[in-house]
């Protein structure tokens, strides 16, 4: 699974012309199943964003959570992220989760998140969203969490 965190001063998602995801304070994270990737990774990368230190102290030191400073949590597929850039000038989507893996995946990663975290909005999978958002910092994290290697 990748996690694309961005902390910022609001973010918004728009399907349609409708906001369907607004958040103040917080973080927009852009979320990518990769093929192999489970509930496993899926709840890993969850406690690692949840708990991922990028919000200052009273010394201006990156050691509050979105959790500790009780921020939005907007949540936004992002298929992409799993792209194989390294040869070409189109990239491959291969790494990425079959459509059906992905959204199951996604829709885990939103449950988990509104039973642990008060404020968390999500863009919509399989959408052509607009995303909006400002960047406080600006600070943005790629966080990836692997399956385990299978023995051969």
């Amino acid at each position: 699974m990748i996690g694309l965190l961005q902390r910022v001063t609001q973010a918004s998602v728009v399907v349609d012309g409708e906001t369907i995801g607004a958040i103040g304070h917080g973080l927009m994270v852009l979320v990518c199943a990769e093929k192999g990737d489970t509930a496993r990774e899926a709840d890993a990368l969850l406690s690692k964003l949840l708990g991922y230190r990028v919000f200052s102290d009273e010394a201006g030191k990156m050691n509050r959570s979105v959790t500790d400073v009780q921020g939005g949590l907007l949540l936004v597929p992002q298929f992409t992220l799993a792209a194989d850039t390294r040869s070409g000038t189109r990239p491959s989507f291969s790494p990425a989760a079959a459509p059906e893996d992905g959204r199951r995946l996604f829709e885990h990663v939103v449950r988990q998140a509104r039973e642990r975290h008060g404020n968390v909005e999500t863009g919509r999978f399989g959408a052509d969203m607009q995303v909006s958002l400002t960047n406080d910092g600006p600070v943005t994290f790629w966080l990836r969490i692997d399956p385990p290697k299978v023995s051969s």
